[in-house]
């Protein structure tokens, strides 16, 4: 059997969020994880994040707070064990019922399988309109 690339890893991440499978997203994490998300103070959904553990958490406050509506991939850049995904995603705040529309970019690394960095960069005004309002 031939091992995944770190692309395929990175890739099966999304349709398990999709599904609402937040422990089988999760196992694709390694133990020890550097997790970055730039957010406005009292986003709920974004918290500290260290551990395969850690990133199970987010994806069920991520599902708790927010409902994916259009995934639009338009890049996949990946050199080594880095891997960088291109696009934009459009999302909605449950509690207030605004889009977050917005490009972003993901920097993952994955090493022995697992993935080790999770660094999302999304337009932080749009998150803080949707979910604090103008």
């Amino acid at each position: 059997m031939t091992a995944e690339s770190p692309t395929q890893t990175v890739q099966r991440l999304f349709p398990l969020l999709a599904e609402g499978k937040s422990a089988e997203a999760a196992a694709l994490f390694a133990d020890s994880v550097s997790f970055s998300i730039p957010h406005p103070p009292g986003i709920p959904w974004v918290p500290e994040v260290d551990s395969a553990d850690g990133m199970r958490t987010f994806f069920e406050l991520l599902q708790t707070h927010v409902r994916a509506k259009e995934f639009d991939l338009r890049h996949v850049i990946a050199e080594g064990e880095d891997v960088v995904l291109i696009g934009r995603m459009v999302s909605e705040v449950k509690q207030t019922g605004r889009d977050i529309d917005t490009p972003f970019a993901l920097h993952s690394t994955v090493r022995d399988g697992r993935i080790t960095r999770y660094h999302l960069y999304e337009d932080t005004y749009a998150v803080a309109r949707a979910y604090f309002g103008d």
